[in-house]
């Protein structure tokens, strides 16, 4: 992107030399009336617009330009969050002390600036509407893992809240390494463990950070996507639904759903997105045609000040799960399309809470004058709250018309305070109500999200096991002593060349294949080391096999017409 500054009496936008960074927001035009009036001032306004320009050029400027803009990006997002002084003393300090270091760190290995990374994770944590000390922590831990900051210095520069947040992650960062062996019992442990004894916060930083990671996972080789996403959909997918960080656990498990089943997941990508008109997709035309209905009723116009609606189709895991775990047809996956529409009380009123509500209610009239509802499907989350503070409306219509069958589709309908506490789940709300500093709140918040844990493990049931246990040892040994030509124990580079060689490959894929599983950088592969990539090949051959067995009954329930089509089409707009 590229900064653009106004020039005064010019109206045109000078443009700033481009330098690299995430948030840029362009200025607005000098409006006429603003340069009017002020005659032979104008050419010494606009030199001095160049020495300005100039500045910024320079590392130390940009640098400014980075924190600046930053900030204000991430204050931005957290409009749900009360930001007191201190609170925005903590981020400023934060972003100061990292931004110059992950800017001097270059390249992080999947390929991205340091910086890059730790500033989306920071739009992760603001979107969730995670306090200040929140956001800081997860970009602090980006630093803290580039080398390029120690806890201490965080402590010293920062301050000691921070410092032990970041700690605390770090320590659910590891906790998964508790166990070696990762079936289903210690999977669900671990959950537990997780929930019970760790700040919920830093669970929810470690979450972003994961979301990022698999957003940016394709740099590793396949096997080590599939492991990495293995964890992912047993322990931290469902630790985001015990949350109730909902949009978290969705999508991670949707981009684990892509590296363990590809071509399943692409299987039902192709079939949601087959559900067009025209062309054009069927959430589009029904977005459109909500919106322009909630803008047209005069009613709704005086409640707000603004109204958006937004369109999503269902997570492609949970579509497989419903069509073949629960073993429904296709034609009782209701809820395939799904709108939201998120509403802005007008300000200046002290009852804007009541306001809102009334707007949501209207909204709901609006939407049945539309389309015919469902009604053992509608929930009054406003009137009756979850015991997480979640409110919201919830309803399902049927859009089919002329005869022609279509999917349900859901609808919500919130304002954006409710909307913002619904982003952030139980951590938020946890923040929201201080329940974190009243012991008997936390407590009650441990039992709801160790219970919504175990409903969420109920999904998980099915996914291949890490158990390695009953693979045959003798017959990991016997392959490994059939590598190790001179019999000392240790497959060196050329025994592993000469293998490769034989199979056809490279001498530098015997080399890459060396870097990758020597764990312990001494030039050859231990028997151990040897047995640990061995339990990985079984792995990637048992998720093939439940790929294809996937495959094979979406094929029997879908019949998609023209699939080959489209998973190229899906193929070539995937991530």
């Amino acid at each position: 992107m590229e900064l653009y500054f106004a020039a005064p009496n010019d109206f045109s936008l000078t443009k700033l030399s481009p330098f690299p960074t995430l948030f840029r927001r362009r200025a607005q035009r000098v409006p006429p009336s603003s340069a009017a009036g002020y005659g032979g001032g104008t050419l010494s306004l606009r030199a001095s617009v160049r020495p300005l320009t100039t500045a910024l050029e320079h590392a130390g400027g940009k640098m400014v330009v980075e924190l600046v803009g930053t900030f204000n990006e991430l204050t931005e997002r957290m409009r749900g969050v009360s930001l007191s002084t201190s609170s925005s003393r903590i981020l400023f300090k934060a972003l100061k002390m990292s931004i110059p270091m992950l800017q001097n760190m270059g390249m992080g290995p999947d390929g991205r600036p340091f910086l890059s990374k730790a500033l989306s994770v920071a739009i992760i944590l603001a979107d969730l509407q995670m306090d200040a000390e929140v956001i800081s922590a997860g970009i602090l831990r980006v630093t803290l893992e580039a080398g390029a900051v120690s806890i201490h210095e965080v402590r010293d520069r920062v301050g000691i809240g921070t410092a032990h947040l970041l700690h605390e992650s770090l320590r659910v960062k590891n906790f998964p390494s508790k166990v070696g062996i990762l079936d289903e019992e210690s999977a669900a442990s671990l959950r537990k463990f997780c929930l019970t004894f760790y700040d919920i916060r830093a669970v929810i930083v470690e979450l972003a950070l994961k979301l990022d990671t698999m957003r940016n996972l394709s740099y590793l080789p396949k096997y080590q996507q599939q492991m990495v996403s293995l964890e992912v959909m047993k322990i931290h997918a469902p630790l985001a639904h015990a949350a109730g960080t909902k949009f978290l656990s969705l999508e991670l498990e949707d981009l684990a759903f892509q590296y363990l089943f590809p071509h399943s997941y692409l299987y039902v990508d192709a079939w949601l997105q087959s559900h067009e008109s025209g062309g054009k997709p069927l959430i589009e035309i029904y977005k459109e045609q909500l919106l322009q209905s909630l803008k047209n009723d005069d009613v709704l116009a005086a409640l707000v000040e603004n109204i958006s609606v937004h369109g999503r189709y269902k997570s492609r895991y949970s579509t497989m799960k419903k069509l073949l775990k629960d073993g429904r047809r296709p034609e009782d996956v209701n809820d395939i399309l799904g709108l939201r529409v998120i509403l802005k009380p007008k300000s200046g009123t002290d009852h804007s809470n009541e306001v809102g509500e009334m707007a949501c209610y209207r909204t709901r009239e609006i939407v049945l004058s539309l389309w015919r509802e469902i009604p053992h499907r509608t929930k009054d989350y406003i009137a009756r709250p979850k015991v997480n503070g979640y409110r919201s409306l919830h309803m399902a219509v049927n859009v089919s018309e002329s005869g022609r069958t279509r999917p349900l589709m859901e609808i919500q309908i919130r304002t954006t305070e409710m909307d913002m506490l619904a982003a952030g789940g139980i951590a938020s709300h946890s923040l929201y109500k201080s329940g974190l500093t009243n012991p008997e709140e936390a407590k009650r918040l441990k039992a709801i999200m160790l219970a919504a844990a175990e409903l969420a493990a109920l999904r998980l049931q099915d996914l291949p096991s890490m158990n390695h246990k009953d693979i045959n040892s003798g017959h990991r040994d016997r392959v490994f002593q059939l590598l190790d030509k001179n019999g000392d124990g240790r497959i060196s580079i050329e025994e592993l060349m000469e293998v490769m060689e034989e199979l056809g490959a490279s001498d530098e894929d015997a080399k890459e294949m060396m870097q990758l599983l020597d764990s312990n950088s001494d030039g050859s592969l231990s028997s151990d080391e040897f047995h640990a990539f061995q339990k990985q090949v079984e792995m990637m051959r048992s998720l093939e096999d439940r790929d294809d067995q996937y495959r094979n009954m979406l094929d029997e329930k879908l019949h998609v017409s023209n699939i080959t089509g489209l998973i190229e089409a899906s193929k070539a707009g995937s991530v």
